[in-house]
């Protein structure tokens, strides 16, 4: 799908409704109250970005640091400092990287993937409460299409970085 440079005319009215939404649900789900509500209902003392590196960890095959911090949009020694501390705490743990035996991975252990089922649970169970009125075929459809919005996202960013990479190979 080939979608116009930034800049090159004003968006829909239906982009722009979706991106207000997209606001609000952002700015309502990384608020400190509810990110302290979240680890109080899943009895987990962590912060919001010790959450995000955990979550990235179990989503995957265990990562090489440099490989989370590039996942999560952060630089590679903010990923350092938060391991040390998930690791001090019992939730991660380092491996062998099996490809370079020089470089480690970082994994959850037994105490990190059980929090990160907690804290997932009560992230459901907050959601579930809020759309419990919702029709079973319209949760299938808003997932469906969440899903197929973040691929886009994520591809639209793939084409972005490829380009600026390009860009700046030719400058």
């Amino acid at each position: 799908m080939s979608t116009p440079p930034l800049g090159a005319g004003p968006a829909s009215p239906e982009v722009t409704e979706i991106e207000r939404a997209l606001t609000r649900v952002t700015y309502l789900g990384s608020r400190a109250r509810q990110h302290e509500r979240l680890m109080a209902l899943a009895g987990v003392p962590l912060d919001r970005a010790a959450v995000a590196l955990l979550r990235q960890i179990a989503d995957e095959e265990p990562l090489r640091p440099g490989e989370l911090a590039n996942r999560l949009g952060v630089e590679a020694s903010h990923v350092t400092r938060q391991v040390q501390q998930l690791e001090k705490s019992g939730y991660v743990t380092r491996v062998p990287d099996p490809d370079d035996r020089r470089a480690q991975r970082i994994q959850l252990t037994d105490t990190g993937q059980s929090a990160v089922d907690r804290i997932r649970e009560a992230g459901t169970r907050g959601m579930q409460m809020a759309l419990a009125d919702w029709k079973p075929e319209d949760l299938r459809q808003l997932a469906t299409l969440f899903h197929r919005m973040v691929d886009d996202f994520l591809a639209t960013a793939a084409e972005f970085d490829k380009g600026a990479t390009e860009t700046a190979g030719t400058a």
